[in-house]
């Protein structure tokens, strides 16, 4: 048996000031309406919000490590680790 489509949700009504409507009204891609705009910006505000929390939660992972094992990365070497990331994920440009 399928579970039941979910239901829409309506949100509280927003009040803001005239320029902001405008400003927002005036960023809208072609077919886009106000509303479809305003929920995507949720969505991704409820994503940068979940994304910081779990990097914030394996900060505090990592720190506990390092003072159990007593092992800890200079600037210079975390620095290095992150290029070396970025350059392997670098797409070719030949």
């Amino acid at each position: 048996m399928k579970p039941a489509p979910m239901k829409s949700a309506t949100m509280p009504s927003l009040r803001v000031a005239p320029e902001l409507r405008q400003a927002a009204e005036s960023v809208l891609h072609d077919g886009e309406s106000l509303s479809s705009f305003m929920e995507q910006t949720l969505r991704d505000e409820v994503n940068r919000r979940r994304m910081q929390a779990e990097f914030v939660v394996r900060g505090l992972a990592a720190r506990e490590d390092a003072k159990r094992t007593g092992v800890y990365y200079s600037q210079e070497e975390s620095l290095a680790r992150i290029d070396a990331v970025l350059a392997a994920h670098k797409p070719d440009t030949r």
